[in-house]
């Protein structure tokens, strides 16, 4: 096997920080800004959706999704997600990382922009369009997480990959941040312009009808950002790395980094030979299994586990936030007014928790290590979450509703300064070039997977406002953010090393194969194969 690096791999690695790396992470990011918006907005629009087209006079309550209709209007995205992970991280591998990326940002603008849209005046047609276009509006953002984090850390160097992997994952705070603001300006404009009496007062002009176009506004804006970078995302290059080691092609690895990073590589085509041989293994093969198959089975169930939980949180606040007291209950304000005091918080909630998390990992990971990072969430989040379940009576008291808002910001603070942003950077660089994309897909969709429990099941407990359920749901999530912390120790630092070096593609033998593998003779015995 190759005994050292390829020279346009060194390059890469050793490269020092430019400003195309920060492009880059803009760039590459804006898929996630797009799946933070999706995700922010469709709490506050669900609500909106219920009070439109579900309210029945019998019931003497607002309009309320049904639970089906809740958990498909919700989840519908989620199962889009993981279809497109699946699917575009399969290509990523195959047809290479630059070609199938336009694509996903077409679907994503494409299917925002007609999420606002109904084929239909009934209930029944406006959230079965809705459903539709959010499935192909999930596709789309799916495939964008294995590809952003492959691309990111193939253009990265060694000594900044983490960081620069974090922070395009870190525009999911960005997208909230931008959701807050989006979703509160538009409901205030239209109840400034509309605004309507309480439900209490007058229940059936409580919701205006001029509602019907904010949900529909708020929805399609999100298309706006990811159109602007579509031109910026098309110029981009595809990576040194798949260029050299899959397609072969040194020289034009050397070209295409140099048109964007000040680096000279020179070609090598007897070395490149030796090194792509030694790396034709494919996913579903024992050499895969022996050399990474702990890695994949401790990235996909720290994802899976992950994703119960940070879902759970964030689908279910609407209903925390009256219970917490930090908005009005349904019956004593009128739609727009629930939109707008619903954003409210979740803003608030976002901002001094949720955003401040993912940038202490961008500018933490590379001095405690992504490890250290997931551990420290996975048992801060246990711990606060216990805390909420065990005294949830006592914290959901009008007198302790801050002390409530704490703990539950926290929980938010540390799952994104911890296994949130981890569980996205890890599998962009545990495994090798040939499997890199579709590893990630795979860990990608476990967590997806997780998301869609959360969605389907979790939420369960949390819609009717019931005390007891929400107890239990709190409980069930500490569970599974224990459990998140146990299965960590099944992946390894990758801090400061390069991805050649991590994956074992430069003929050193990885963490995972000196475990698997048969003991080696003493002259073997010096990491080398």
């Amino acid at each position: 096997m190759a005994s050292d690096n390829l020279v346009v791999l060194n390059a890469l690695d050793t490269a020092r920080t430019q400003w195309y790396h920060v492009t880059a992470v803009i760039i590459a990011g804006m898929g996630f800004f797009t799946d933070a918006y999706d995700l922010f907005c469709i709490s506050t629009v669900s609500k909106l959706l219920g009070r439109l087209y579900y309210y029945d006079p019998a019931t003497k309550a607002p309009g309320k999704l049904p639970h089906m209709a809740n958990n498909w209007v919700i989840g519908v995205a989620l199962v889009g997600t993981l279809s497109g992970q699946l699917v575009f991280g399969w290509l990523g591998d195959k047809l290479g990382r630059k070609k199938v990326y336009g694509l996903t940002l077409i679907l994503m603008v494409v299917c925002a922009l007609c999420s606002g849209l109904s084929f239909g005046y009934s209930a029944k047609s406006v959230i079965g369009t809705l459903c539709f276009f959010r499935f192909w509006l999930g596709f789309g953002i799916g495939g964008d997480y294995p590809l952003s984090a492959t691309i990111m850390s193939e253009y990265a160097n060694k000594s900044t990959r983490g960081a620069f992997i974090a922070a395009v994952f870190a525009m999911q705070g960005v997208g909230i941040i931008f959701a807050g603001p989006v979703s509160m300006i538009i409901s205030n404009v239209f109840l400034i312009m509309y605004g309507g009496k309480p439900f209490d007062q007058d229940e059936i002009l409580s919701t205006e009808p001029e509602a019907d176009y904010v949900w529909r506004i708020v929805s399609m804006v999100g298309a706006l950002p990811a159109l602007v970078t579509y031109y910026w995302r098309m110029k981009m290059p595809e990576t040194g790395r798949y260029t050299a080691i899959i397609e072969g092609n040194a020289k034009q690895a050397a070209i295409n980094m140099g048109k964007v990073l000040d680096i000279e590589i020179q070609a090598e085509g007897d070395k490149l030979a030796q090194f792509k041989a030694a790396n034709e293994y494919p996913l579903l093969s024992s050499e895969f299994f022996q050399r990474h198959g702990l890695h994949l089975i401790g990235t996909m169930t720290t994802w899976f586990l992950l994703d119960i939980a940070f879902y759970s949180q964030n689908l279910t606040q609407k209903d925390i936030f009256p219970v917490m007291g930090l908005a009005s209950k349904a019956q004593h304000i009128s739609a727009l007014r629930e939109m707008f005091e619903t954003s409210r918080a979740m803003f608030v909630i976002a901002l001094l928790g949720t955003f401040p998390g993912y940038w202490f990992t961008v500018f933490f990971i590379e001095k405690i290590g992504r490890f250290r990072i997931q551990l420290m969430g996975f048992f801060m989040m246990t711990v606060f979450m216990a805390i909420i379940g065990v005294k949830y009576d006592y914290l959901k008291t009008k007198e302790h509703k801050w002390a409530f808002a704490t703990l539950y910001g926290l929980t938010f603070f540390f799952a994104n300064f911890g296994p949130n942003s981890t569980t996205f950077v890890l599998p962009a660089e545990l495994f090798p070039t040939r499997v890199r994309s579709t590893c990630h897909a795979l860990s990608a969709a476990s967590g997806k997977a997780g998301a869609m429990i959360s969605a389907f099941g979790i939420q369960q407990y949390t819609q009717d406002g019931n005390v007891h359920k929400i107890k239990k749901a709190m409980m069930l999530l500490a569970v599974t953010n224990m459990l998140g912390f146990a299965f960590t120790f099944l992946v390894t630092e990758t801090k400061g090393r390069s991805l050649e070096e991590i994956s074992g593609e430069d003929g050193r033998r990885n963490e995972t194969q000196m475990k698997t593998s048969k003991p080696v003779s003493a002259h073997q015995d010096d990491g080398w194969e």
